[in-house]
């Protein structure tokens, strides 16, 4: 098999083992024909920038901890394989349209960001947040206990119908759920090959359906897409789960529907984070709340190992990359 001529992994202990445990790292180092491993623990950009101009690598393994690429990275560099989400403190646009290609976790992580999102809903149907303050809070029992709803055949709309909808919606099939889709990209062959139904406006998605899940990306198209009049078409008793981008509904008015206790919310994702201590959806009896935390969880850190070495593998042998950022997803992600 034909092999890069080298690789540097930037990686620190913890990088390593968590996504390359065991044979998976024996498989990273097995890609390139020169294997160098560096630590940036206390490494600064400038210091990566004297590696590099060094020791050319062809492809740059990255990671959370890696400092920014210097403004003109060597020729010799052809790929940047970065084995976790955003790429933003690493590259610039500029860099990525000169050429480099440049990836990340992509879809591994979408199940992960899927079941998430599955929390958030069963939290909002079954009132887990009012039963926890009710019972460790204010000493509690069972009161309001006919409110409680489930899932099952519940009507479902999806706002957007990328990698992470597509592994809620395999998720949600034992609810025997009715599912919608309001995306550009669903038509009628899509809709369906999945067993969707496909809606033509957003305004019937938020009107026609009890759980509403946001996943659209953030562009400047879709910022502010969600009004505070759609989120009021949600019917009474209705819930709203965010686990996308927050700057795509208008989170103000998310907040006075919620305090009002019309709807359920559930959101891993906030306009302004780590949220802060005054914010109105903290102590919501109704308000599912996670920390920005629905990519994968530390025992599944592995996938993106795992996701990185194939998409090694791929850049090796020629193929297409998976999770490549392009100008415009660059443009898109925080």
């Amino acid at each position: 098999m034909p092999r890069p001529r080298s690789l540097l992994a930037v990686l620190n202990n913890f990088e390593r083992e968590e996504f390359f445990p065991g044979a998976l790292f024996d498989e990273l180092r097995a890609v390139a024909s020169e294997f160098r491993l560096i630590d940036p623990t206390g490494l600064t950009a400038e210091d990566l920038a004297r590696e590099l101009a060094a020791t050319p690598p062809e492809v740059l393994l990255t990671c959370w901890h890696t400092p920014r690429l210097p403004a003109t990275p060597p020729e010799q560099l052809c790929y940047l394989c970065h084995v976790t989400g955003s790429v933003r403190h690493l590259v610039s646009r500029v860099q990525i349209e000169r050429g480099l290609r440049v990836t990340n976790w992509g879809t591994s992580i979408s199940r992960t960001v899927a079941e998430c999102a599955l929390l958030h809903v069963l939290s909002c149907l079954r009132r887990t947040t009012e039963w926890t303050l009710n019972l460790h809070r204010d000493g509690g029992w069972r009161e309001d206990w006919p409110n409680v709803g489930s899932l099952f055949q519940r009507r479902v709309g999806l706002h957007g119908f990328g990698a992470v909808a597509r592994e809620f919606l395999r998720l949600i099939r034992p609810f025997d759920c009715t599912v919608s889709v309001f995306a550009p990209d669903v038509d009628d062959t899509v809709a369906a090959t999945h067993g969707i139904r496909r809606v033509a406006s957003l305004d019937a998605l938020f009107a026609e359906n009890d759980v509403l899940i946001e996943l659209v990306p953030n562009t400047p198209a879709t910022v502010g897409l969600v009004t505070e009049r759609h989120l009021r078409l949600i019917r009474p008793g209705g819930v709203f789960v965010n686990v996308g981008r927050a700057a795509v509904t208008d989170e103000a008015a998310l907040a006075r529907i919620a305090a009002e206790g019309r709807i359920s919310v559930g959101l891993d994702v906030f306009a302004e984070e780590p949220l802060p201590a005054s914010s109105p959806f903290r102590g919501l009896p109704n308000a599912s709340l996670t920390p920005h935390i629905a990519g994968p969880t530390r025992d599944r850190y592995p996938d993106a190992g795992a996701h990185a070495v194939l998409n090694l593998r791929a850049y090796a042998e020629g193929r297409d990359l998976e999770g490549l950022i392009t100008v415009e997803r660059f443009d898109s992600t925080a």
